[in-house]
C-alpha cells in the first residue's frame, strides 16, 4: 500500500514539476495572475484543491525562485503532496521544512480564510510570517502572524484583520486561547475566528503527541477562599517520612500513612480525619503534602518577586500567568510563605487534543513521527509519510556508552568534549532537565571548555545560538526542546572534522526525542556524529526500571570500574524503562482522550448555543420556553432546584420578585393552579422590565445578555463539576467498575442538571435584575 501511495505521489511531483518548467516562460505579472485563475477554478469549493494541486504547487515553486531565490527540491514538493493527503510528512532536520510548507498553506490560501500553519514558538511564527509572507503577497494573498510583537499585549492585536488573513502563521497555544475567548464573546462582533479549515503543524509530534493532555485554561471566578493552606502547610512540615508518609519509587507520588493519619488528627484536634465531616480539611493536607515533598523548587517552580512561577523541567522556560489547578498553586504558596492567590474557577478550558480535532483537515511535519504512527492514525485520523532526504545521510550513530553512576557518565562526556574541542569539531550536548544543563555548564566551566549554555530563557537567543552552533570549536550545551525550527549550518572546513557531533547525557522520555536529537547532526548529506551516554541513575531507568537494577546501582556506585557491557540486561533494561515510560504516556493521552470526549461534546453543544443566542433577533420563544420549563419543573418538584418544604411565596421572593404582594392563599393551590400563577407573575414581572426598557434593540440586547449570562454561568460549574467528577470517578478503578463509564454516566446527569439551572437563572437574570438609568441617557443593568 506504501508502495503504490509513494507512487501516485511521485507521479503528481512530475506533474508539478513539469508545470513549473512551462511557468518559468512566463513574466511576473503572468505569474501573478495564476492566482486568481486558480480561485475561480476552486470557486469556494475544498473538494476542488486536489484538482488545481500541481498547478498551485508549480506556481509556488517558480514564484519561491523569484521573490526568495529558493527553489524547492523535488523531495520538498514531494513532502508537499503527502501533506495534503492527510498526511503528517516525517522531513530529518534541515531538509527545508519552512519551504516545504508553502505550497499547501498556498493551495489552502485559495480558499480564503481560515488556514493555519502552527509553529513551534512565537518567535518562529513571527519569523516565518515575515520571510515567507513576501512569497504569499508577491502571489496575491493575505498572511499575517498572530501572536504579539515584541513588546505588544495580546489584548492589543487586531485579530479582525489577522484572522481574516488567508494564510495566519501562529502557535498553538495562541491559536487556542484566542479560541477560547472567542467563545466567551456577548456578540459576534468581538468573535475573530471565523472558521478553521485547515491546519499544518510544524513540529507535529511535540504538539499533537507531548503537550496533546496541555488543558488550555481561562480562570476569572475566584472560589470562596480556603483558610486551610497555611494550617495544612504547617502540619505537614511536621511530618516525618517513612514514619508518617511514603514516596513512590518514581518520585511523583506521596501518601500518608495509618499513623500519620493519627499524628495528623492529635495535631488539629479532629476525630476520623477520613470521614466526610473533614473532606475539605484532608484535600488540603493531601495537596500540602505533594507541595512539600514532590514538587521541587528550582525543577517545578520557582519563587520570583513574590510569586511563584512555573517552569518547564525540560527546557527551564518559565510560564508566566500559569498555575497549577484545583488547590495546587495555592499550597506551592503556602509552602514558599508567599501570598496566598485566590484560587479561581474554571470559565473555560480545551486541549491540543480537541482543538485540532476541530479542523476540517489537518497536516503536519516534523522530522521523527514514523515510531508513533498508529497513535497519530488512532486519534488524528492522520498517516505518517516518510521524505527521503535530499541527499544520502551519512551520520554515524555510535552505540550507548553505558555507566552505573551518573558521575562516572558525566566526566566520561567531559572527556569526549574536550576531545572535539581541542581538535575544533562542534559539538551540541543534549541534557534532559534544566538542572542538569546548568551542571554541565559548570563541569564544563572547571575544564576552561568555553560554550554556550542554551535553556530557552529567550527564544530569539535560542535560533541565534543553534545557528551558530555548527562553527568550528562551538560546544553548545541545551536542554530537549532548545532550537527547533533553526537549522545548525556548517563549514567546509567542520566538514573535514567530521561533522557536528551531538552527544546525549541521558535518554529521553521515549525514542522520538532522542531521534530528534541524533537529526540535528549530518544535515542535507553532511558528515556527522550521535552518541548518548547513559547511566543506571539516569531519571528514566531509577523510575521505571526493576528494583534489580536500582539496587545493582546504589551497591556499585562508587566502584572502581563504573563502564557496563553494550549488551545484556543493562541496556536490555535501559531500552524497557524508556519503552515503558512511552506506553505510560500514550495511555494517559488515550485515557485523557477519553475523558474529554464527554467535555468535548458538551462544549461544542454549549457554544453552538452560545452563537445562536447571538445571532438570533428574537428571544422571545426561548424565554417562554425557560418560563414554562421552570414552573413546571416547581409544580411537579422534580426540580432539584426546589426544596419539598419550599412554597409558591418563598419561591416567588427568591427567584421572580422580591417586591410581590398577594391577597390569596397560594399555599392551598394545587399544582396546576401554582404552575399558573408563577407563569403569570414571571410574564408581568417580565412587563414591569420591559418598561424600563422600552427601546427594541435595548430590549433585545438584554435579553441576549441575561441568557448569555446563565448559559456562562451554568457551564462555569459545569467544567468545575466535570474536573471534581473525574477525580472521583478514577478512584473508582476496583473490581467491575468502569471508571470511564462512570463518568460519562455521571457527567451526562450533571449537565441535565446544568440546563435546569440555566433555565432558572434566565428566569431570575429577566425579571429580578435591577435597571439604572444614567445621565447620559444610558442604562446599567445589575443582574442578580
Amino acid at each position: 500500500m506504501a508502495v503504490l501511495q509513494k507512487r501516485h505521489y511521485q507521479k503528481t511531483v512530475r506533474q508539478v514539476l513539469m508545470l513549473a518548467e512551462s511557468y518559468q516562460q512566463m513574466s511576473d505579472e503572468e505569474l501573478q495572475q495564476q492566482t486568481q485563475i486558480l480561485k475561480d477554478q476552486v470557486n469556494g469549493d475544498q473538494k476542488r484543491l486536489k484538482a488545481v494541486l500541481p498547478a498551485a504547487y508549480a506556481v509556488v515553486c517558480e514564484a519561491a525562485e523569484r521573490v526568495l531565490g529558493l527553489r524547492p527540491y523535488p523531495v520538498q514538493v514531494l513532502g508537499a503532496v503527502a501533506m495534503e493527503d492527510g498526511n503528517i510528512a516525517e522531513m530529518k532536520t534541515g531538509e527545508g521544512k519552512t519551504l516545504t510548507a508553502t505550497m499547501p498553506m498556498y493551495l489552502h490560501g485559495l480558499m480564503g480564510s481560515g488556514n493555519f500553519l502552527i509553529t513551534a514558538n512565537e518567535y518562529l511564527a513571527a519569523r516565518d510570517a515575515h520571510d515567507m509572507g513576501k512569497l504569499y503577497r508577491w502571489l496575491g494573498l493575505t498572511v499575517a502572524s498572530a501572536v504579539p510583537e515584541l513588546g505588544q499585549k495580546p489584548e492589543d492585536r487586531d485579530l479582525d484583520t489577522i484572522y481574516q488573513a488567508d494564510i495566519v502563521y501562529t502557535t498553538n497555544s495562541t491559536l487556542g486561547f484566542d479560541y477560547l475567548f472567542d467563545n466567551l464573546a456577548k456578540s459576534p462582533q468581538e468573535q475573530h475566528l471565523r472558521s478553521l479549515n485547515f491546519a499544518l503543524i510544524d513540529e507535529a509530534d511535540a504538539v499533537l503527541l507531548d503537550t496533546a493532555q496541555t488543558p488550555l485554561v481561562i480562570s476569572g471566578v475566584p472560589r470562596v477562599q480556603s483558610n486551610y493552606y497555611q494550617s495544612a502547610d504547617q502540619v505537614v512540615k511536621l511530618l516525618q517520612e517513612q514514619d508518617d508518609y511514603e514516596i513512590s519509587d518514581d518520585l511523583k507520588n506521596a501518601w500518608f500513612t495509618p499513623q500519620g493519619i493519627v499524628k495528623m488528627e492529635q495535631y488539629l484536634d479532629v476525630d476520623n480525619l477520613l470521614t466526610q465531616e473533614w473532606t475539605d480539611l484532608y484535600r488540603h493536607l493531601v495537596l500540602a503534602l505533594r507541595a512539600n515533598y514532590i514538587q521541587k523548587r528550582e525543577r517545578n517552580y520557582v519563587v520570583k518577586d513574590n510569586e511563584v512561577v512555573l517552569i518547564d523541567a525540560e527546557n527551564g522556560r518559565e510560564l508566566p500567568g500559569m498555575k497549577m489547578q484545583a488547590g495546587m498553586h495555592q499550597a506551592l504558596e503556602a509552602k514558599e510563605q508567599v501570598e496566598i492567590t485566590p484560587e479561581q474557577r474554571t470559565m473555560a478550558t480545551i486541549t491540543y487534543q480537541d482543538l485540532f480535532r476541530m479542523f476540517k483537515q489537518l497536516a503536519g511535519m516534523t522530522g521523527t513521527a514514523a515510531t508513533d504512527k498508529k497513535e497519530f492514525l488512532e486519534v488524528y485520523n492522520l498517516s505518517v509519510f516518510k521524505v527521503p532526504t535530499n541527499r544520502p545521510n551519512i551520520r554515524k550513530d555510535f552505540p550507548d556508552h553505558l555507566f552505573i553512576s551518573n558521575r562516572a557518565k558525566l566526566l566520561a562526556t567531559v572527556d569526549v568534549v574536550k576531545a572535539a574541542y581541542q581538535k575544533g569539531q562542534p559539538v551540541l550536548v543534549e541534557t534532559g532537565s534544566l538542572e542538569l544543563s546548568e551542571l554541565y555548564s559548570n563541569l564544563l566551566l572547571k575544564e576552561r571548555i568555553p560554550h554556550s549554555l542554551l535553556n530557552a530563557r529567550s527564544e530569539v537567543k535560542e535560533a541565534e545560538i543553534i545557528r551558530h552552533a555548527g562553527e568550528k570549536g562551538a560546544i553548545t550545551v541545551a536542554t530537549s526542546m532548545a532550537g527547533r525550527g533553526t537549522d545548525i549550518n556548517i563549514s567546509k572546513e567542520v566538514e573535514e572534522l567530521g561533522g557536528l557531533l551531538v552527544l546525549g547525557t541521558e535518554r529521553m522520555q521515549n525514542r522520538r526525542i532522542d531521534n530528534q536529537l541524533r537529526g540535528r547532526a549530518g544535515r542535507q548529506g553532511a558528515p556527522g556524529e550521535s552518541v548518548f551516554y547513559v547511566s543506571l541513575e539516569d531519571k528514566v531507568v531509577t523510575e521505571n526500571a526493576p528494583k534489580s537494577i536500582r539496587r545493582f546501582a546504589h551497591r556499585h556506585a562508587h566502584d572502581q570500574q563504573q563502564t557496563l557491557s553494550n549488551h545484556g540486561r543493562f541496556r536490555n533494561a535501559i531500552n524497557r524503562s524508556q519503552q515503558i515510560l512511552t506506553n505510560q504516556e500514550r495511555n494517559a493521552r488515550f485515557e485523557t482522550l477519553q475523558y474529554g470526549e464527554v467535555s468535548r461534546i458538551q462544549r461544542e453543544s454549549i457554544y453552538q448555543t452560545r452563537n445562536w443566542i447571538m445571532q438570533a433577533t428574537q428571544l422571545d420563544p426561548l424565554v417562554t420556553m425557560c418560563f414554562e420549563a421552570v414552573a413546571q419543573g416547581f409544580g411537579s418538584k422534580r426540580a432539584d432546584w426546589v426544596d419539598d418544604s419550599q412554597t409558591l411565596l418563598e419561591f416567588i421572593y427568591q427567584n421572580v420578585d422580591p417586591d410581590y404582594q398577594s391577597s390569596r392563599d397560594l399555599s392551598g393551590l394545587s399544582n396546576e393552579e401554582q404552575v399558573k400563577v408563577l407563569l403569570q407573575v414571571m410574564q408581568d414581572r417580565l412587563q414591569v422590565m420591559h418598561q424600563q426598557l422600552p427601546h427594541q434593540d435595548q430590549w433585545i440586547y438584554f435579553e441576549r445578555l441575561a441568557v448569555l449570562r446563565a448559559v456562562d454561568q451554568g457551564w462555569v460549574e459545569q467544567v468545575d463539576q466535570l474536573d471534581m467528577l473525574m477525580q472521583v470517578t478514577k478512584s473508582r478503578s476496583i473490581a467491575q467498575v468502569n471508571p470511564i463509564f462512570e463518568y460519562q454516566k455521571e457527567a451526562q446527569k450533571a449537565y441535565q442538571t446544568m440546563r435546569e439551572h440555566i433555565k432558572l437563572q434566565v428566569v431570575r437574570n429577566l425579571t429580578n435584575s435591577d435597571v439604572i438609568p444614567q445621565p447620559d441617557g444610558t442604562v446599567d443593568v445589575e443582574f442578580p
